[in-house]
């Protein structure tokens, strides 16, 4: 039995989806569906069964059963949204959420693939992959980077498989239910499509008109990341998970007007 926490949210779907792609039918989704447009995410998706958040934590603890059958979790659910700041929520949600499934998967030998961020880097002008130039800008950063930070005090060399995957900026489909925190690609995608523009950020701190560089990933990428570890049980660690190359905002927005053969930028 696979487990995908997040499962009816954007990266998680996507999964979801290559899990079944390889034939698995054992595949247990644990979201949130308090929101339920995310329902749209997994629909289409034969999975094994469908479990909340919070019965999840009670099952793991209470059905030996169920608990010794799991091969692997996968947890991807989080608060993602950089403008929440209710730190106490973002705490209990993203951090000791992530700390419970961490002591089980130790304990019962489980593998553990869970989604860091790149947000742990902050507002860095210079890249360098070190822990003294990890510094968040915001309350969900820091909750991802607290949990690298103890997943490199308590299992620093894991008798099985602990991932951490510090994602950089992920599109693709089945983010329609996040809003303004979806990608810049889908934002540019549907202004596109209602208004015939791409609208992007004028020139800043040296950077021309659109000429801003994120390093922008396709998520069916990181979906074969993690079932590369999946099939590597014996690689652990914190990785980052990008292209390794950054991109402006223009090569995106043209990107987009040329798939639709129509459409201009404005900044």
């Amino acid at each position: 039995m696979y487990i995908v926490t997040g499962g009816a949210g954007f990266i998680g779907s996507n999964l979801v989806r290559a899990l079944i792609d390889r034939g698995y039918e054992d595949i247990v989704v644990v979201d949130d569906l308090e929101d339920g447009h995310k329902f749209t995410n997994i629909a289409n998706l034969s999975i094994a069964d469908y479990i909340d958040k919070a019965d999840f934590l009670k099952r793991l603890q209470g059905d030996a059963a169920f608990a010794q059958g799991i091969k692997a979790i996968f947890h991807e659910g989080a608060c993602s949204a950089t403008t929440e700041w209710d730190g106490r929520y973002m705490m209990q949600n993203n951090y000791e959420y992530s700390k419970s499934l961490l002591h089980h998967c130790l304990e019962n030998k489980i593998a553990y693939l869970y989604a860091s961020s790149a947000a742990v880097y902050g507002g860095s002008s210079s890249f360098v992959e070190d822990p003294l130039f990890e510094d968040p800008l915001n309350v969900y950063g820091y909750s991802k980077l607290q949990f690298d930070r103890y997943v490199r005090r308590v299992a620093p060399h894991p008798e099985s498989q602990v991932v951490g995957l510090r994602y950089f900026n992920v599109y693709g489909p089945r983010e329609q239910h996040k809003g303004s925190m979806a990608s810049v690609a889908f934002h540019l995608n549907n202004q596109v499509l209602e208004d015939g523009e791409a609208c992007l950020f004028t020139g800043t701190d040296g950077y021309g008109d659109g000429e801003q560089q994120r390093d922008f990933v396709y998520v069916d990428d990181v979906c074969k990341v993690n079932l590369w570890f999946l099939d590597n049980p014996g690689a652990s660690g914190i990785f980052n998970c990008g292209t390794g190359n950054a991109q402006t905002f223009n090569d995106v927005a043209n990107a987009v007007v040329k798939w639709h053969g129509k459409g201009r930028i404005r900044y």
